[in-house]
């Protein structure tokens, strides 16, 4: 007789006075267990199927002793990134000795599983999410701030997206900076780019002089003075 058994959520198909290696039983050792998870029982040509596990089956079983697996290396490398991370692993096992097989009457077993630590993890990720909600409202008011550099002669989106993510991002700063600093951060970008008349046209857009830069606006060609 032959039986399939799930034991602490592995699947085995054990015999009488065949020893296990499963997952770490908290069972003491020398001690009696017994699982009720059979989900099929084989006795010559007849063969029971659970649905899933058979209602009344039990396997018997002695905890012989706790042991460790063969060590286990886990290597992890990133190609082009200089990352490289090797650890060991040993798994906690139980080693048993199958004693019985019933096919039916047996009473219900008390579970015998391995330790988890799902509470612990459902924890941590409660503390991950809270940091999250807080870096938020910071991101929109630096979006609020922000003024529509384009509005100065010659800065297109390209040239108002680069200066943005070297912190200029208002009138003022930009009036603040100098044409060699600006034609410095813009050397990247595509085009023949004059900034030397940026930081007053942003002084005047930073003071709300809009009538006297629209004025002044029509006499430059891309930002250079004619």
């Amino acid at each position: 007789m032959y039986a399939i058994v799930e034991i602490a959520g592995q699947q085995f198909k054990v015999v009488k006075d065949q020893k296990v290696f499963v997952h770490r039983l908290q069972t003491e050792e020398g001690k009696q267990v017994a699982f009720d998870n059979v989900l099929l029982i084989g006795d010559g040509d007849n063969i029971t199927v659970g649905a899933p596990a058979i209602d009344g089956a039990q396997v018997g079983a002695k905890v012989l002793k706790h042991l460790k697996g063969d060590k286990v290396i886990v290597f992890k490398k990133k190609r082009r990134k200089g990352y490289r991370k090797k650890n060991g692993h040993r798994q906690s096992l139980t080693e048993i000795v199958i004693e019985s097989i019933a096919a039916s009457g047996a009473k219900k077993a008390t579970k015998v599983e391995a330790k988890k630590a799902e509470p612990a993890k459902a924890e941590k990720k409660v503390e991950v999410a809270a940091p999250k909600a807080e870096a938020k409202p910071a991101a929109k008011k630096a979006t609020a701030k922000a003024d529509d550099l384009k509005k100065v002669e010659g800065i297109g989106p390209k040239i108002a997206e680069t200066l943005n993510a070297a912190g200029i991002t208002t009138f003022a700063e930009l009036a603040k900076s100098t044409p060699e600093k600006i034609a410095e951060i813009i050397s990247d970008v595509r085009g023949n780019h004059v900034p030397d008349t940026w930081p007053e046209q942003a002084k005047l857009a930073a003071d709300g002089k809009w009538d006297e830069l629209a004025k002044w606006q029509d006499e430059l060609n891309g930002g250079k003075a004619e």
